[in-house]
């Protein structure tokens, strides 16, 4: 069964229902890795989030967290008191069959379901972010303290 994907619009949509501020970039370029999205908004790479989706025995959690940084394993295994061998990333097709955008384009919030989040606390540190904007050449300008309060996330030190 093909998955229809979620993309600019339906999250700004999400934006406007949940009183979200913050924009919705369209670029001329595409923005793939943390290095172009930084260059595309000429930021910093610590400013570039990305929301990246574990599952942990089959259930999906999104993990946000500074581009640049490496997420550990320890600290979500030991969170949900698991191995850390059964916490896989996702798979492309099951990021957008759970969250209905595509890797690389999946905003941190606005998926097709209420995903358990967890944040870095070094996110929390920057006043302006930029994160995937539900489409390759788009990224979401907020502030991360929004995807605090709309995902309810846990805030961890998730890095390696």
């Amino acid at each position: 069964m093909q998955t229809a994907r979620l993309g600019t619009q339906e999250l700004h949509e999400f934006m406007q229902a949940h009183s979200i501020p913050g924009e919705i970039l369209h670029l001329d370029v595409l923005t793939p890795t943390v290095q172009s999205a930084a260059q595309a908004v000429n930021a910093s790479e610590e400013q570039i989030i990305k929301s990246i989706l574990f599952l942990i025995d089959g259930r999906p959690v999104l993990v946000i967290a500074c581009g640049t940084s490496t997420i550990g394993r320890r600290p979500i295994a030991d969170l949900f008191q698991v191995g850390k061998k059964r916490i896989k990333l996702a798979s492309p097709e099951s990021v957008l069959e759970i969250s209905g955008y595509e890797v690389g384009a999946m905003p941190p919030f606005g998926h097709r379901q209420s995903l358990t989040t967890l944040i870095d606390r070094k996110v929390l540190d920057l006043s302006t972010a930029y994160a995937g904007g539900g489409a390759e050449n788009a990224l979401l300008r907020l502030n991360p303290q929004d995807i605090l309060r709309v995902t309810g996330a846990k805030v961890l030190d998730l890095l390696e």
